[in-house]
This record gives structure tokens, sequence and C-alpha cells, in this order.
């Protein structure tokens, strides 16, 4: 028997009603979000636009993104949402551009960054990578008192290496050396390393950005947002298909790629929503947050887990779906309360969405995709 099919398109925008006295950007103000097709920046720019902010999205590609044009103003309406093609965005002068020929950008969501697990030496790829990063915060800086906020997105693994077995505390102020260390270490064999040169990636670039924000204090806010596993639903699944760590937790649904999963240690979920309206809170609500490292942690999950609740959902395709390894529960304590602060202001009273409102949410999109493309196959055939 197949799996019963919970499809629907993409949920309808739950609007934001946040009060004026908390707003530091007034409405009808212009955010920039970079890659805006990605998982996490569609999600972000779906949330500025319900908060009753305009967004120019950076793409590399507008033919191929053009999609985002229909599904943004079916949700929100027209004229509100625009792109800029980027091609290369190492580019010289690639980010002025964005923003001269936009004028009035007063936030900048930075969410586009490196997704290749597969670093074999940090060193040149962080030294390459912050290049353009700097660049981004170059050109909002030259932009003069337009910019009033910048966010820049990290990984969680930039703070520390997950591990069940260890009990471990997270703070402001965490790094993770240890990632870095293995990384350089010559004389370990690279199938040794697991997910260390990724991981020393993103500690030695973030670490690079906060190097650049304390030497040239820029004018605006600035925070990271550090960003551990995400799942969710997908905005436009038969465009995106399933991207990004949504698409790992597709791969116990099909039974793929396990021993990828079984790379993952016990650690922290971030839902798709929740993540995409901490940039909205960080870069447009008051209190003003600037200089700060916050936590994009909703729940713990293992991919044990994840598919525990999704055989629990669906019975019925419980034994085709993969069978990860369980290694037992994270029992790292982090500082995840600051992020609850956070979504309050935008009325979210009840804290983060749990691990299995984002799974099934995040299933829900894979299983409108496949109802789509059964669809699709089912046209072609009476189309010959």
């Amino acid at each position: 028997m197949g799996a019963t099919v919970h499809t629907s398109p993409a949920s309808a925008p739950e609007a934001l009603n946040i009060p004026p006295f908390n707003l530091f950007l007034p409405p009808g103000s212009l955010v920039l979000v970079t890659g805006v097709n990605g998982l996490i920046a569609s999600h972000a720019a779906d949330q500025f636009l319900s908060a009753g902010y305009r967004v120019l999205g950076t793409v590399r590609s507008l033919s191929k993104t053009s999609y985002l044009v229909p599904l943004f103003t079916s949700r929100h309406g027209p004229n509100h949402f625009s792109r800029h093609e980027m091609p290369d965005l190492s580019a010289p002068g690639v980010w002025d551009s964005v923003f001269s020929s936009n004028p009035g950008i007063t936030a900048v969501a930075h969410v586009v960054g490196c997704v290749d697990l597969e670093v074999s030496d940090p060193d040149p790829t962080a030294e390459e990578d912050l290049r353009w990063h700097v660049s981004l915060l170059e050109a909002a800086a030259r932009a003069g008192s337009t910019v009033k906020s910048f966010v820049f997105t990290s990984s969680a693994w930039a703070a520390w290496t997950p591990d069940s077995k260890k009990k471990v505390t997270l703070t402001q102020d965490s790094w993770n050396d240890e990632a870095i260390s293995l990384a350089r270490d010559k004389g370990i064999p690279a199938s040794e390393k697991g997910m260390a040169g990724f991981m020393a990636l993103k500690t030695l670039v973030e670490k690079g950005v906060w190097d650049w924000v304390r030497r040239e204090n820029p004018p605006f806010t600035f925070n990271t947002l550090l960003v551990d596993t995400v799942i969710g639903e997908c905005l436009a699944p038969r465009e995106q298909g399933i991207p990004s760590t949504a698409g790992m937790v597709r791969w116990v649904w099909e039974n793929q790629h396990v021993h990828v999963l079984d790379m993952m240690q016990p650690q922290w979920h971030a839902d798709c929503r929740d993540t995409a309206r901490l940039y909205v809170a960080l870069l447009a609500t008051k209190p003003v947050v600037d200089r700060e490292r916050v936590y994009a942690f909703s729940d713990r999950y293992s991919f044990f887990h994840v598919a525990e609740i999704l055989k629990r959902l669906y019975p019925e395709r419980a034994d085709k779906m993969a069978r990860p390894t369980n290694f037992g529960v994270d029992q790292t304590t982090v500082p995840r309360q600051r992020g609850a602060e956070l979504l309050a202001r935008l009325g979210q009273k009840d804290g983060w969405r749990s691990l299995e409102e984002s799974v099934r949410e995040n299933a829900e999109s894979w299983l409108q995709l496949e109802k789509g493309e059964l669809m699709d196959h089912k046209y072609s055939k009476i189309g010959n």
C-alpha cells in the first residue's frame, strides 16, 4: 500500500503583527536577502513580506528562479518582491552594484554561503569565502547611513562538534577550535576526520567576519545567526526540490545515503519558519540587538528519531524507510532562550516549534512534490 498523501500547496503565510513600538525598521523598508531561492532564505523573504517589508533577493540566475515572483505575489500581493542577478558573488564590485542599483536597502539578511560538506583544506577555502563575505559588509558600510542592520548566517558547527557522549555548555564565546585542529592535522587520514573540514571552514569564516566587524566598527547593527540542521516546509517543492538538510529528512523516507545520515551525531534542529523569523526579529525589531551570536536551536534531534517520527506518521511506509543508527540523545546545554525571546517579539509566545511539527511539514512538502511528479508523468503519457 502507498503512503497516505497529506498534500497541499505551501501553507498560507501567517501574518506577523509586530506592535509598532517594537519596530526598529518602519514597514515598507527594503530588505536584502542573499541567495533567496534557498531553503532558509526563501522562508526569510516570506517572513519579511508577511511583516510588511519589501524584499530584494539575490539569485545566480533570473531565468532559473522566475517562479519566485508568482510564488511571493500569490502569498503577499504584487510589487513587494524583486530579484537581483549575481552569477559570480566574488566578482569585483558586484555587491556595490546591488546597493547602487537598488537604493534604499535598509537591512541585510546574508544567508548564502558554502554548503559543500567535503572540505579537505579549510584554510584556503575560508580565505576565499571570507573575501566575498567581507566585500558585502564593505559595500553595506559604503552605503552610508541607509543600512541600519545586518545579520550574517553562520553554522552551529562553528561553535562545537556534536557528540552525544559529551556534556557541553555552549555560550556566546564557544568556538569549534577542535574542528580546526583536526582538519589541519596532516597526521590523521582524511577518512578519519569526518566533517571536520566543513566545521573548521564555518568556524574560520565566522571568526574572520567578527574580526572585520571589530576592526571596522560599521555603523549598522551586526549579529550572527548560528543555524543547526534545518527541517520544515519547502515553499516551492516543485521548483526548489527538497533542498539542504530538509532533503536529508527525505533520505530517511527513501532509504538513501544512510551512511551520510550515520555521520550526523544527535544535535539540535532549527525549524524553517522559526529560523526565518529570527532574521526579522534581529534586523527589524527593538530593543535593538547588536554584536550578538544567536543560536537558532528549536529542539533536540537525531536522524534515528526523525525516522521514528516518520514511521509513526506514515506507518504504511515504515518498512521502506531507512533505519539510521541510534546514537542516543544530544546532551549539550545551549542558550536557546535568547531565540525564544526574539520570536516572542513577533507574537510567537509559545516558543520554538517541535521536531515533530517540522518533520511533518517537511514530509508534506515532498509528498506534494511526488504527487505533482506523478501527475506530470500521467499527462506526458496522454500527450504521447
